[in-house]
């Protein structure tokens, strides 16, 4: 394994970087609905699952999707995958996607055990995902609770063995009015300090969460995540300013796992580290 997510603590997915050698995998049976994406490299896969043989000669892009409960009894790479990132949807949040934001019940859905050529889609939320996981951010939880969402739903709309009937509604698509923005954004200020997710912001809007974010960008022309992070950021940038609290303590309050990856992405955005931020202030 060559990187995880276990330390971010994201609760929507698992993002897993792995090179795989040539060989054959051991037989699994999945809790999570896995997709894995070859990142760097070429090589012919031989699996089984749900009854099928495939082989395919993947290349850059290529997408193995196998949903929660289908066992592969077989799995043999023939070449080295350099990289390959494997994203895990948990039961919990899949379902919870599809039970609210798309209103289709989970037991009737199934998704396809399935070997895919390309997906621009999923491509993109895996290259954002590979991002945050690279250079943690003050709001990744949110956006990979967003990622996750997205994700769940794509798979449903396009990949579920049975047709699929979505509700039509255009209401996530009117931007938050007056009286909920107010209560979101105060809920944002008074918890700016602790950890919450889109769920909790869009149950005080009374929105499923994906509704929520399309009206909240709509009415504030950003998604809840970069709000948060500009709200974050002031606050960093307030605490290193007026208060001696340790460095470490200001980047947990900030959102980050490290003081680390707080330093890093504070130099990002303010071009100094938040040291010399702090010495720069206390001598204005």
């Amino acid at each position: 394994m060559l990187q995880t997510s276990n330390d971010r603590r994201w609760g929507h997915l698992l993002a897993e970087r792995w090179s795989h050698e040539p060989g054959d995998l051991p037989p699994q049976l999945p809790r999570d609905t896995e997709i894995a994406i070859l990142l760097r490299g070429s090589s012919v896969v031989d699996r089984e699952g749900a009854g099928m043989r495939q082989r395919t000669f993947g290349r850059k892009g290529t997408v193995w999707l196998c949903p929660a409960g289908i066992r592969e009894d077989f799995i043999r790479v023939e070449n080295q995958m350099q990289e390959c990132l494997h994203l895990f949807l948990p039961g919990k949040p899949f379902d919870d996607t599809m039970l609210r934001d798309l209103d289709i019940d989970p037991s009737g859905i199934s998704i396809r055990y399935e070997t895919i050529d390309q997906d621009m889609f999923i491509e993109h939320v895996a290259d954002r995902i590979l991002k945050e996981l690279e250079q943690e951010t003050s709001t990744g939880r949110l956006l990979i609770e967003s990622l996750g969402r997205a994700l769940s739903a794509h798979l449903v709309h396009t990949y579920s063995a049975t047709a699929v009937r979505l509700r039509q509604t255009n209401a996530g698509q009117r931007p938050l009015d007056a009286k909920r923005l107010s209560r979101v954004t105060e809920f944002i200020e008074a918890s700016v300090e602790r950890e919450f997710t889109v769920k909790d912001l869009a149950s005080v809007a009374c929105m499923s969460p994906a509704h929520f974010s399309r009206s909240f960008k709509a009415a504030t022309g950003s998604a809840p995540h970069e709000y948060v992070s500009r709200q974050r950021l002031d606050l960093a940038k307030r605490l290193l300013s007026t208060s001696d609290r340790p460095l470490v303590d200001i980047a947990y309050a900030a959102g980050f796992s490290s003081q680390a990856n707080f330093n890093r992405a504070f130099r990002k955005a303010v071009g100094t580290t938040p040291s010399l931020y702090r010495a720069q202030k206390g001598r204005d």
